[in-house]
């Protein structure tokens, strides 16, 4: 079906319309399904709070962290809730 048979049966004459309707139909038919499923590793650096990570990411599907003791990975579970956070008013 072309952009334009999907303008005659909706009755729209918005092209630009049309077309955000097909790329969030396409975006959530790819965050639903789990297809092309990767994996992506780095390094955690101490005192590195964010990295870069890949562009082309939809979904985070598990974290898991290395445990160097137990040589194996350990997943990181989902938070339930958002974290308390306590702001810190002691002067530098």
């Amino acid at each position: 079906m072309t952009i334009q048979e999907i303008m005659e049966r909706t009755g729209t004459n918005e092209t630009g319309l049309v077309i955000a309707w097909v790329k969030d139909a396409i975006h959530l038919i790819q965050s639903t399904y789990n297809e092309n499923v990767g994996t992506w590793q780095t390094d955690v650096t101490d005192g590195v709070r964010d990295y870069a990570i890949p562009a082309n990411l939809i979904k985070i599907m598990s974290v898991s962290v290395k445990d160097t003791q137990k040589d194996k990975y350990m997943r990181i579970r989902r938070l339930v809730h958002q974290p308390m956070m306590v702001k810190d008013n002691t002067p530098e």
